[in-house]
């Protein structure tokens, strides 16, 4: 058998503080609190992860604007059925609120039979009544503005639950709507997700209508650093080659509780026989079949141990399906950590499954959308008693250069390692950035470690209770305009998603050997803002570059400085990363944003993958990527030419063709690409 090997990731430790779980006078958590601050908004966004409170925090917000606020009634749209039991009754008076939560079951129509296009007609007859709030599906809501329009929802709140399913792109029916809806002016509207990016890398909204929402962001590490039990969380990636299902216990400790994504039939790493048979061969991977339990339809299956393993399928779905459902829904599923060890899904499991048990997400093959795969590994962060580690397992396919599909298979992988990435900087703490001056002081209720603040050096302070870093850099940037400070503030992250996306650039990062960093962090980078941020100016532009740059390369240090001091990558043990971030810091002797711009973001990646993958696949993505010709564009070539400017400026001449620094070669191309093409024009 082929020797497997793990990609490390980055494992993030956390302080259980218990903050994110501790209620005020109102019966708020930390999220909830904060959401509720902001309740006289019209618009809000509600940035906060799985599990977080976002659907009580909404009942809070709601109540408020139904009692002291005018609105007639609250609309929330969720987008599949099974969460429509997110905003059930709650008697949030007897924990301290001024008002309970109230849905007549008539007015759930996640629970009501038929299709959605047969529901508009309830929703227009809640419309007409007295009663206060209505629960139905995105399509359900959809299909009531098409046959009514929107005038009907005027002086109502609509709340979008798992808002990333909403998109600009226009062919999105409901980013459509509410764009309709927010130009009318006459609703409030709080929209709410746990990954506020899409897998496509369109955004869920333009940026002259995202300007008109309040954001309320509440992080990962804000929460997870204030659970109570969970202490730390893990990305991994295991690469192997032929059938998944021989190998998946290289990866599955049956004594973790574990939900098992396998991957669709049309995927990679389908073995193409079937669902039930993949099913199957999982189970004879772990034990003996021991029958099916009769009260909850869970497998019962002995392993080699003799412990008897309960194994919840949603991958059949024939009738037992239904049942297995129901199992999982009972409240004893709550409450016994032992009620159901393994649940092994496809489609099923994912967006708004609540298993708080769940200690390992394992998921085969790569999924095509980054916010699935947040969702995937939002099941797996629920805080329980004892449950004091988490982890999210990607199983992927070598590619194998014999195969048909090779391109395929490099896309697939180049995709994960996107997902990866992200999904580091999601978790990472915040980076709060600020150019270096003689001015600058000690930030109150950050740890700047042994001797504290130094007057003489770009300093990098901690704050482990709100689980940020305050990061100074000589010659920064800073944005000017309210917008291109937001973005600093909170959408770093979105920038970061999108330029991991994009396909050129993670394929040069890793593969081209002649890539000159700063063609990536200077010139891609700015590229994707400024097509991203059409409204903004230069300088706001080159602010946020700048401030998403560091952010993205602080965390690949910091996983490269862990990874250096153990290069024994199979029995390496828990890092944290902020310890990788410290550690980096101290290192660095002038920290300066050319030297930040001078760091290709992949490197790192690189480095891991080349010792996980074996030698022939590494070298099929090689041979793939490397045979695409990559030629300087206009619009590349004038970016280098304002760069070769800002370089005469700084000293008193042009960049040279024939100089050592490769990056002052690339720009002195540039200009020559240009006067190249203005020398033709003039030639006709």
């Amino acid at each position: 058998m082929t020797e497997k090997k793990k990609i490390p990731s980055i494992t993030v430790n956390y302080k259980s503080t218990g903050s994110s779980s501790n209620s005020n006078e109102l019966g708020m958590r930390q999220m909830q609190e904060r959401a509720f601050e902001k309740r006289g908004e019209q618009y809000l966004l509600i940035k906060s992860p799985p599990a977080s409170g976002k659907s009580r925090a909404l009942m809070f917000i709601a109540l408020d604007k139904l009692h002291n606020q005018g609105l007639k009634q609250v609309i929330i749209a969720v987008p599949e059925k099974s969460i429509g039991a997110s905003f059930a009754n709650e008697q949030l008076t007897k924990f301290g609120f001024h008002y309970d939560w109230n849905v007549e079951p008539k007015w759930n129509l996640c629970n009501a039979p038929g299709e959605d296009g047969g529901k508009v007609n309830s929703v227009k007859s809640f419309l007409e009544s007295e009663d206060k709030v209505l629960v139905c599906t995105h399509a359900t809501f959809r299909f009531t503005i098409e046959r009514y329009g929107i005038e009907v929802f005027d002086n109502r709140l609509i709340a979008i639950d798992e808002f990333h399913h909403v998109s600009a792109d226009e062919s999105n029916v409901l980013g459509s709507q509410l764009k309709k809806m927010i130009s009318r002016d006459s609703v409030h509207i709080v929209a709410m997700t746990g990954s506020y990016f899409r897998g496509d890398a369109n955004p869920v909204l333009m940026a002259e209508d995202e300007d008109k929402f309040e954001s309320i962001t509440y992080t990962y590490y804000e929460q997870l650093n204030g659970y109570e039990y969970l202490k730390t969380l893990n990305l991994g990636y295991y690469f192997y080659s032929d059938s998944y299902a021989d190998v998946i216990l290289d990866v599955l400790n049956p004594n973790e509780k574990t939900i098992i994504h396998i991957p669709n039939v049309n995927s990679r790493e389908s073995t193409k026989l079937g669902k039930t048979i993949e099913f199957d061969h999982i189970i004879n991977q772990l034990g003996d079949w021991q029958g099916i339990d009769t009260e909850t339809g869970f497998h019962l299956v002995q392993t080699p141990g003799g412990k008897v393993l309960r194994i919840a399928d949603l991958v059949d779905d024939k009738a037992n399906r239904a049942k297995v459902q129901a199992s999982l829904r009972n409240p004893e599923a709550k409450k016994n950590r032992d009620y159901v060890d393994i649940i092994i899904a496809l489609g099923m499991a994912k967006e708004g499954f609540d298993w708080i048990w769940c200690e390992h997400a394992l998921t085969v093959g790569y999924r095509s959308s980054l916010t699935e795969i947040v969702q995937i590994i939002g099941r797996a962060t629920r805080d329980a008693p004892n449950k004091t580690h988490a982890r999210f397992t990607n199983l992927i396919a070598q590619v194998d250069a014999s195969e048909g599909a090779v391109t395929d298979a490099v896309n697939d992988t180049l995709k994960a390692i996107s997902a990866s990435l992200l999904m580091e900087q999601v978790l990472a703490p915040k980076f709060n950035f600020t150019p270096k001056n003689s001015e600058n002081g000690p930030v109150e209720g950050f740890d700047y470690g042994e001797g504290g603040y130094d007057q003489s050096k770009e300093n990098i302070g901690f704050n482990e209770q709100t689980g940020q870093f305050q990061i100074e850099i000589k010659g920064l940037s800073m944005p000017k305009s309210q917008n291109a400070q937001r973005i600093c503030q909170e959408d770093l992250n979105e920038v970061i998603a999108a330029f991991v996306q994009d396909k050129q650039t993670i394929e040069r990062g890793l593969y081209d050997k002649e890539i000159i960093s700063q063609e990536l962090t200077q010139i891609r980078m700015g590229k994707i803002i400024r097509d991203r941020y059409p409204e903004l100016d230069a300088d706001d532009i080159e602010a946020i570059r700048q401030h998403a740059i560091a952010a993205l390369n602080f965390t690949q240090k910091a996983k490269e400085t862990l990874n250096d001091e153990d290069d024994e990558l199979n029995s390496r043990g828990n890092t944290a990363l902020i310890d990788g971030i410290r550690r980096f810091a101290m290192d660095v002797c002038d920290l300066d944003i050319d030297w930040i711009d001078s760091i290709n973001p992949f490197s790192e990646a690189y480095s891991i993958l080349s010792k996980a993958m074996t030698e022939q696949s590494l070298k099929a993505m090689a041979d793939v990527i490397s045979s695409k010709k990559i030629n300087l564009t206009l619009e590349e070539a004038r970016e280098l030419a304002k760069r070769a400017l800002k370089f005469k400026m700084e000293r008193g001449r042009l960049p040279e063709i024939n100089a050592t620094d490769p990056w002052e070669q690339r720009m002195a191309q540039g200009i020559a690409f240009l006067a190249r093409i203005k020398a033709e024009e003039r030639n006709g």
